[in-house]
């Protein structure tokens, strides 16, 4: 019963930057965790960013100090700020939600369609 739906991606120079958004709809009683994975052809699906209802954040090492993950919980929304962009970071990007229905329900997944990420000259 919950949406999630992704927007900001395309094509970037190297040195680029991006902003991706990803707002959350349907019927949500509670959201927790919210982030980002990315997968690229031939590589395993990677956790890029988390962060969790109360504004703490964890990034994977290889975007430290390039990207920047937000949330503004009034809208179920989560953001992502890809600065310095490098070909490497090229991927489809898909967010997550982990989200309850109700205040009897526990917390689960779930996931955008993903956008796609192409950085190159």
């Amino acid at each position: 019963q919950v949406q999630l739906v992704e927007s900001g991606g395309g094509l970037v120079q190297p040195g680029g930057s991006l902003r991706l958004t990803c707002a959350a709809s349907g019927s949500i009683f509670s959201i927790n965790a919210m982030g980002w994975f990315r997968q690229a052809p031939g590589k395993e699906r990677e956790l890029v960013a988390v962060i969790s209802k109360g504004g703490s954040t964890n990034y994977a090492d290889s975007v430290k100090g390039r990207f920047t993950i937000s949330r503004d919980n009034a809208k179920n929304t989560v953001y992502l700020q890809m600065n310095s962009l490098k070909p490497e970071d090229t991927a489809v990007y898909y967010c997550y939600a982990d989200a309850a229905l109700t205040p009897l329900s526990g917390h689960y997944t779930n996931w955008g369609q993903g956008t796609q990420v192409t950085v190159s000259s």
